[in-house]
């Protein structure tokens, strides 16, 4: 089947790419195989030179590469901006601190000299997804190719155009011919791209059953894979906090990216002697949502990046509706052309209903009313995610309680749950495991050998 990019706000056809043939695909893993044994011995400093040449031109063509996120997932166009301008923060990240990342570490044996060294591990497959079409691959290849590895991305189907960009700022930042490849292919083509004894690891992004699926390939054929899966993030709110604060957030927490987002705040668990405030300034802050074309410049949500994503929401809301939820705002798709969905929430949706176990990838939130803090613990690691939480109190032994107790990769007290490149990023339970970004996230992919001299 052709690989399709479709506007989502018109949903229209932009372009369509016919996936790669089986020779045309050999050909590329034997030239990334072969980019990697010349590349791994590239100096360091050389790298770095080509990472700070790639951010600049990240910096300098914000503009053009907004526009093609826009126009292939339907963020908008100031988000497009501020993801790129990540990547370009990341990539100096890694340029700056990349050295002393790889730094071998001396360990005090008997011996003369003993230590570990960080050596490569080759060809890095990247499956991503279409969220965060530029941070989610730049994440992955700053450090990846700042170590000395060399990868191949197989983007999601509906964002080709991005993949193909990304491709191109790596070339003409210097990286060596064949030091990041895109791979347009289909999904039945990702196996045989992982079972290929030249590819050494892979990572993804994606769903539970994507990662699963990858996961039980990369595990036939004993390779390292680290998975950053869905997320059902909580938000909690006790009364000691900045009411007006928490309302703020709550509502850009859970809208961010059109709330397709793993982080993005999902379940908003609220104190009972602040619970009916919040609601009613939640919701009016939902309503206030500025929903239409994601290249104006003010709006506030896009259109869902797909059809299919759009009718699994609807599915969603009325089965969260069936189970006994309230819908406080919201609750349906909009009239029109495009994949667009009301900014919408939910209350009262019963803890025993099927769809609870589920995460909401659209602009859908559920309320909660919680008694106290153990009930607030309880509720927010009653799901199988375990991915971030953000967590409202200015309490300091409720702060320490909820650091400690909660299930999850990242805890953000008094602020929203975001992703930093001088951070480690990842989940828990069904959220996955392994990490990226900071040092643990260039690590996942670097070999550590134990060098002991007598």
């Amino acid at each position: 089947m052709p690989i399709e990019s479709i506007n989502p706000a018109s949903g229209k056809l932009i372009r369509r790419f016919e996936p790669l043939t089986a020779e045309v695909l050999e050909q590329k893993i034997a030239l990334a195989d072969e980019a990697f044994r010349a590349y791994r011995q590239v100096p360091l400093e050389h790298r770095a030179m080509c990472m700070r040449k790639m951010a600049a031109l990240l910096e300098g063509e914000v503009e053009e590469l907004a526009r093609t996120m826009t126009l292939e997932m339907g963020k908008p166009l100031e988000a497009a901006r501020q993801e790129a301008l990540k990547c370009v923060a990341c990539c100096r990240y890694y340029a700056d601190h990349a050295a002393e990342m790889l730094a071998s570490i001396a360990i005090a044996t008997e011996a003369r000299e003993s230590f570990v060294r960080w050596e490569p591990m080759g060809i890095i497959l990247a499956v991503m997804p279409w969220n965060f079409p530029f941070w989610q691959v730049v994440r992955f290849l700053a450090p990846a190719l700042m170590a000395g590895n060399v990868g191949l991305l197989k983007h999601a189907p509906n964002v080709p155009q991005c993949a193909l960009a990304i491709e191109s700022l790596v070339r003409r930042a210097g990286f060596p011919r064949g030091a990041f490849q895109s791979l347009l292919i289909e999904v039945e083509q990702t196996e045989l791209v992982l079972a290929d004894e030249r590819i050494a690891a892979v990572t993804l992004t994606g769903s539970e059953a994507a990662g699963s699926a990858v996961a039980s390939v990369a595990g036939k054929y004993i390779k390292k894979s680290v998975l950053e899966l869905g997320g059902s993030d909580p938000f909690i709110v006790m009364p000691s906090a900045n009411l007006d604060e928490a309302v703020e957030i709550a509502v850009r927490a859970r809208c961010v990216n059109n709330g397709q987002s793993c982080i993005a705040a999902k379940r908003f668990l609220i104190a009972d002697e602040i619970y009916d405030d919040f609601e009613r300034r939640f919701v009016a802050g939902m309503e206030a949502m500025r929903v239409g074309d994601p290249m104006r410049e003010d709006t506030d949500i896009g259109p869902l990046a797909t059809s299919r994503i759009l009718e699994r929401l609807e599915e969603q809301v009325r089965a969260a509706v069936a189970a006994g939820a309230r819908v406080l705002t919201g609750g349906e798709r909009m009239v029109g052309d495009g994949f667009y969905f009301e900014p919408t929430v939910l209350a009262d949706l019963p803890r025993t209903a099927p769809v609870y176990r589920e995460e909401f990838f659209g602009p859908v939130a559920l309320l909660f009313r919680v008694h106290n803090i153990d009930e607030a613990i309880a509720v927010a690691n009653d799901t199988p995610f375990g991915l971030g939480a953000s967590v409202w109190t200015k309490d300091e032994a409720q702060q320490h309680r909820l650091i400690s107790e909660l299930q999850a990769g990242a805890v953000f007290v008094n602020v929203m749950v975001a992703s930093d490149p001088r951070l480690p990023f990842g989940g828990v339970k069904r959220s996955g495991y392994g990490r990226e970004l900071s040092s643990a996230g260039m690590r996942e992919f670097l070999q550590a050998k134990t060098v002991v001299i007598a």
